[in-house]
């Protein structure tokens, strides 16, 4: 199991949020080239960027901060907005690893299918696409966890399977920004219903115990933000962890 640095963005700073709440927001004093650099300089070589203006529909983050990601030569898994297939196409194009959808994977039908069929005939992009499941209760949320859908988790799992879409970003939003653990019984059951998926677990990370916790299990990698943010994991403490495990990437 990998470790991803997050990097959480709104209004161009870098953030966390309490459980989705942009009212219960904490700010970090520090820019995001400079923990973007923060990270690459000791060694790490994958990280996490969520615009979370983006996920609302407000793309005014996005120019500056495409700047930034242009210059690290760092592996970039980026979420926030996405919403159509050519965006989706762009991203990938133009060097992002990975490009996390979520609103419109859940509220459009047809846009797992167009996105399907869209990168059927390309190499390697089905697993460069990562589907967010944001969860509270068992139940999805989505718009920035503003909205709830009436999709069950487990099914709306097993279309993305049949779409060819096989990497998931869970994250369980009353663990989020918490530092109170991981969902580890949340990714149990995920991983017992569909034990072919490439799980990254997301939310609740305190400490490095929690991490021993979830490799416990077949989840891939796994984000951790705040619990850096607030100095309970180093980055030194991540860079000896991810060495060992390249190979679950």
């Amino acid at each position: 199991m990998y470790i991803i640095p997050a990097i959480d963005i709104l209004d161009g700073k870098v953030v966390r949020l309490r459980e989705g709440d942009y009212n219960q927001k904490t700010e970090y004093d520090v820019s995001i080239a400079d923990m973007i650099e923060k990270y690459r300089s000791n060694g790490t070589d994958f990280i996490h960027i969520i615009d979370l203006n983006g996920a609302k529909g407000d793309f005014s983050n996005q120019k500056s901060l495409f700047e930034i990601i242009k210059k690290t030569e760092m592996k970039v898994q980026y979420g926030g907005g996405i919403r159509t297939i050519e965006q989706v196409t762009n991203l990938l194009d133009a060097g992002i690893h990975r490009v996390i959808v979520g609103t419109q994977a859940i509220t459009n039908p047809d846009f797992l299918q167009q996105l399907s069929e869209a990168f059927a005939k390309k190499d390697d992009y089905a697993n460069r696409i990562v589907i967010a499941i944001d969860v509270l209760d068992e139940v999805i949320k989505y718009s920035g966890w503003m909205e709830s859908s009436p999709i069950k988790l487990m099914d709306y799992v097993d279309k993305c399977l049949a779409l060819g879409f096989f990497r998931f970003l869970c994250t369980d939003i009353s663990k989020d920004g918490k530092l109170g653990g991981a969902a580890v019984e949340l990714y149990k059951k995920l991983l017992e219903h569909s034990p072919m998926i490439k799980l990254i677990a997301s939310g609740g990370v305190s400490s490095m115990e929690d991490i021993d916790e979830l490799a416990k299990y077949p989840i891939r990698s796994v984000v951790v933000g705040k619990a850096i943010y607030e100095d309970r994991i180093t980055i030194e403490e991540i860079k000896e962890w991810n060495l060992k495990a390249l190979s679950s990437i």
